[in-house]
């Protein structure tokens, strides 16, 4: 129920903060001495751009309704066109970062805290401190630069030239290359924030007193570890992921333009620079839904990984 009044609000409030910046893409056609006054009057009135701020947010709300993005005004065509298949790449990177950040950070941060004051655990804290140190972006150009210089990946794109007469495993493979390249330098960045968050949760449901208890009725160290302590350790973890959800659209932005991966960070980048009214709005509409779906999901998560949740 809460998904409606928040959208609302947010593409208002982004929707007037727009309009607050100086100039719009008609301002920069008036520039050109090629496109006449009465052409570029005729493309504001088309695009309901000559009414009233909140007249034209109401107009734009209702071809929402009706599931109509609207038109870009750079590429004269439909915003569902050009987003569909660069959100699509955008979220099989987010997933596929997400997906191998938690299978190699969350098995390391166990082992961490069991291993906890010994080299392993400090090795291992000594790399996600250095993880945490270098943002994604620049992780991203360090990729980009060895595999430039040793040609093991390739650097941007989505697909090979031999694309059109490969089979389906084929093409799914060599998606799959083309994806390892910006899909690392998240996972790079992503992984030693998660380990530490992993390893600190852990080593805190090993100090709680029922791990105490446990290990007096004289259960087996596995059921100890992996049913008690993990089950309480990984709650905070399920929230994260849910904000990690949310923050598809916004965390991958960078990392796709550097390396060249075409995502929704170039689209956005691209369309707020030329001032590409709907499209902005558009992107701005598809990241509050993944910000409300991503929290949603999370607390769903949560209700069955933990049934106190559940009895209250």
């Amino acid at each position: 129920m809460q998904f409606i009044p928040l959208l609302l609000g947010m593409t208002l409030l982004s929707f007037l903060i727009i309009h607050l910046a100086p100039g719009d893409y008609f301002t920069q056609l008036k520039m050109n001495p090629q496109i006449s006054p009465e052409t570029i009057a005729a493309m504001e009135k088309n695009f309901g751009l000559d009414k009233p701020v909140m007249v034209q947010y109401f107009y734009w709300l209702k071809n929402i309704l009706t599931l109509n993005l609207g038109e870009s005004f750079a590429y004269h065509v439909p915003n569902a066109f050009l987003i569909r298949q660069r959100l699509l790449n955008t979220i099989s990177l987010s997933v596929f970062s997400i997906t191998l950040t938690w299978l190699v950070a969350i098995p390391l941060g166990i082992y961490a805290a069991q291993k906890n004051g010994r080299w392993q655990e400090t090795l291992l804290s000594s790399l996600a401190y250095v993880g945490i140190s270098l943002p994604s972006f620049f992780l991203a150009m360090l990729l980009v630069f060895f595999a430039a210089r040793t040609l093991v990946l390739p650097v941007g794109g989505t697909t090979s030239i031999f694309w059109k007469q490969a089979s389906l495993w084929q093409k799914f493979i060599d998606y799959l290359h083309h994806l390892l390249l910006p899909g690392l330098a998240l996972t790079l960045a992503g992984t030693g924030s998660l380990y530490r968050l992993m390893k600190n949760n852990f080593l805190e449901a090993l100090g709680s007193p029922y791990i105490l208890t446990a290990h007096a009725k004289g259960l087996p160290r596995f059921v100890v570890l992996y049913k008690h302590a993990l089950r309480n350790a990984i709650n905070p973890m399920i929230t994260i992921f849910g904000y990690e959800l949310s923050s598809i659209l916004s965390g991958a932005a960078l990392v796709e333009i550097i390396t060249n991966w075409p995502g929704m960070g170039r689209l956005i980048l691209d369309a707020v620079l030329s001032q590409d009214l709907y499209l902005v709005m558009a992107s701005l509409l598809i990241g509050g839904f993944l910000l409300v779906a991503g929290n949603l999901i999370a607390d769903i998560l949560l209700v069955i990984a933990d049934p106190r949740i559940r009895l209250k």
